[in-house]
């Protein structure tokens, strides 16, 4: 049982002893029951026509010491895949099956993800002094195929996290200007957030993907794009997050074709000078 369904629950238990008040309260919340993280207490007060007292109060009579209480009960914890085995086994599910959950995320990603808030990211990416990728545990190898693709289009981009333990060095560097692209995966680190922070502060746009409905860096972004993970798996796919950076890339190289151009032909140039390359069979 989700904890948003223990919180309808607990409303639909007591909603014909609730008072007016209440109840208005408790059908905004019911409403907004997928997005409550994004509301403060005034807001939901606001929506409902109420006052703060009587949302506080309201909280109270479910159970929760204080607002505050409720957001930290309405958090989910970041399952780890030990957590997941404990509670779906081991045994993989039919190939088929597999298959059909990554196309339910691509559709996911379809149904969240629009042309022109690509285009508005892309054109970030495209015109900014630099570019910074960061990606922490499972958001590494997103940020790390980012980095790849972006660096064939142009110069000067870079990944914060690159494992030579530079990272105050590299963040020292950003400045009004630059663009931090930032993967926001379970399970989160304390880090990511405070990278975000550093690079905000110093004036970078951010492009941010995430895998959460409501992400707590999401206020400082210009551009968010939210790839839901699969669920039912022990190990949390990627699928639809390594697709948008794909169609991504591929949409920042239409606002500067020329420059990429110019710069795959010198990367070409130099691929043949080293001779590093097996032949196409």
């Amino acid at each position: 049982m989700t904890q948003l369904v223990t919180l309808r629950e607990r409303i639909q238990t007591q909603y014909e002893l609730l008072s007016p008040a209440d109840r208005k309260l408790a059908d905004v919340v019911l409403a907004h029951e997928k997005d409550l993280l994004v509301y403060s207490a005034t807001e939901l007060a606001a929506l409902a026509g109420v006052s703060k007292a009587s949302t506080a109060r309201f909280f109270r009579r479910l159970g929760f010491a204080d607002f505050s209480a409720f957001r930290q009960h309405q958090r989910k914890p970041q399952a780890s895949p030990l957590d997941r085995m404990a509670q779906h086994g081991v045994s993989a599910s039919p190939l088929q099956q597999h298959i059909a959950q990554g196309v339910q995320q691509l559709h996911g990603l379809a149904d969240s993800v629009t042309e022109p808030g690509v285009q508005q990211a892309a054109k970030l990416l495209a015109v900014a002094r630099r570019v910074w990728v960061v990606g922490y545990r499972n958001g590494y190898m997103a940020a790390f195929y980012a980095q790849a693709l972006l660096s064939q289009l142009r110069a000067e981009v870079y990944l914060l996290n690159e494992g030579s333990g530079e990272d105050a060095e590299l963040l020292a560097e950003i400045q009004r200007g630059d663009v931090l692209l930032a993967m926001d995966f379970r399970r989160r680190t304390r880090r990511l957030s405070q990278v975000v922070e550093i690079a905000c502060d110093a004036g970078a746009a951010l492009v941010l993907v995430s895998d959460a409905r409501v992400s707590t860096l999401a206020a400082r972004a210009q551009s968010v794009f939210i790839c839901l993970p699969q669920t039912e798996a022990i190990f949390d796919s990627y699928v639809g997050a390594i697709s948008l950076i794909h169609y991504l890339a591929t949409a920042t190289l239409g606002h500067l074709p020329k420059k990429a151009r110019i710069r795959m032909a010198a990367i070409e140039q130099v691929h043949a000078q080293l001779a590093d390359l097996e032949h196409a069979l």
